[in-house]
């Protein structure tokens, strides 16, 4: 758990859960990820299942994705399966595949994800992240 006062500069990996109530710039691989409702994640997810409450600002890959009330997600969600419930807030793209996480290593180096990723296009804020590759 990253608690409420807790901000984290870099990547988690994990082969568990992680619940994040507070901030994280970097990108998150776990089984299970749960972002709380005052969390704030810069940086990309990928999990097997993820519940999001809080703020994320980055591309999402998991087999189950659930955006809740409070949540408010701005970037790319591939899945197998998502729901979104009223009231939460999400700009990007919903991208439905039968394996979100295929081809993804936990552990890839930061640098590897970059270097395979694609040049954000010019119209992409410079604060959001590209996706993960």
């Amino acid at each position: 758990m990253i608690g409420v006062d807790l901000v984290i500069q870099g990547n988690l990996t994990s082969k568990g859960e992680v619940q994040i109530e507070g901030e994280v710039q970097g990108d998150i691989h776990a089984t299970h990820v749960v972002i709380g409702e005052r969390a704030r994640v810069t940086g990309g997810v990928v999990a097997e299942e993820c519940v999001i409450r809080g703020h994320l600002l980055g591309t999402v890959r998991g087999r189950r994705v659930l955006l809740q009330g409070s949540a408010h997600v701005e970037g790319d969600v591939y899945h197998q399966t998502m729901a979104i419930e009223q009231g939460a807030f999400f700009e990007g793209k919903s991208r439905r595949t039968d394996d979100p996480l295929a081809g993804l290593s936990r552990a890839a180096a930061p640098s590897e994800s970059a270097a395979a990723a694609p040049a954000p296009a010019a119209t992409t804020s410079p604060a959001t992240p590209p996706p993960l590759s």
